[in-house]
């Protein structure tokens, strides 16, 4: 699908997830980061708060990376729900637009989190058609993200990279790599983070992967059991910050967003991790332009 013309599009660079008590910081200082995203629910029924982020995207790339549209619902996407999301789109003309891997609607009621999938043949047609109608509703690629996962499905015969694999084969869709996401699961499901990643990178396209996204998350304790939690709740980690080189080292630079949705921080908080993240992007920036010369002088 061909971008609009009125895209602003998103840098391989650093941005931060902004969230309503920030739009005041960001429209002073817009510079704080190379783009911003945002829950496009929050401004669907928010005449004010649309207006202050019409502001923020005249200065800045924006993305929408929403949690309503349910792309795993078996029984399809709410239509309303949907006609909204695309006025929006119309509206911003966001340079990226996403959602999750997961379910989050039954008969018309919306529960409060993002359900996980079996990994099957069946779910995959689901997701697919699910996907096709966004795409074709909002004539653009729709980036799909990587779950954080809290249990292991008896049947799920797919592994998840695969199925994302799968999934962009068949709708042309795109991928969101959650780097949090494959820590969290990976260690709940006493797994190997490092090779999870590699599953992913091995097994998903380079050019399928139009975004990056980096959180903290929490430790909890459920019967003698260490679980990790994908809160967006505090800074990134050394583990998660690892694994994102080794993404960048694999991918090069990608449009990466900083999460931080609970215990919201300052707005210089949130400067510093998206800076930290730009550091490793410049990094790996520089040694691919040092591999591009040395293979030009060999």
């Amino acid at each position: 699908m061909k971008p609009d013309g009125r895209q602003r599009p998103v840098p391989a660079a650093a941005g931060i997830g902004l969230r309503l008590p920030h739009h005041a910081a960001a429209l002073a200082d817009p510079g704080a980061a190379a783009w911003f995203e945002v829950h496009p629910e929050n401004y669907m029924a928010d005449a004010a708060a649309l207006e202050e982020l019409e502001a923020v995207a005249a200065v800045r790339p924006l993305s929408l990376h929403a949690v309503g549209l349910s792309p795993g619902s078996a029984e399809g996407v709410n239509r309303a729900h949907l006609a909204r999301l695309v006025a929006l789109e119309r509206q911003l003309r966001p340079g990226l637009v996403s959602d999750h891997l997961a379910w989050c609607v039954q008969d018309g009621r919306y529960f409060p989190d993002l359900l996980p999938l079996p990994y099957t043949t069946e779910a995959l047609g689901i997701v697919a058609d699910n996907v096709d109608a966004i795409q074709q509703a909002l004539g653009r690629r729709l980036l799909i993200e990587n779950p954080s996962t809290y249990l292991r499905y008896a049947d799920s015969p797919i592994p998840e990279p695969e199925f994302l694999a799968a999934l962009a084969a068949r709708t042309g869709c795109g991928v969101l790599l959650d780097v949090n996401n494959v820590y969290v699961s990976a260690m709940n499901l006493d797994a190997d983070p490092g090779a999870a990643l590699a599953a992913y990178l091995a097994t998903l396209p380079a050019a399928a992967i139009g975004e990056i996204h980096l959180a903290g998350h929490a430790r909890v304790e459920r019967d003698g059991v260490a679980l990790l939690i994908d809160d967006h709740g505090s800074p990134v980690g050394a583990a998660v910050w690892a694994l994102y080189e080794r993404a960048l080292a694999a991918l090069g630079p990608v449009p990466t967003l900083i999460e931080w949705d609970t215990a919201l921080p300052s707005f210089e908080t949130l400067k510093a991790e998206a800076a930290a993240a730009q550091r490793r992007l410049d990094a790996r920036e520089a040694q691919g332009a040092r591999e591009a010369a040395d293979a030009r002088a060999a």
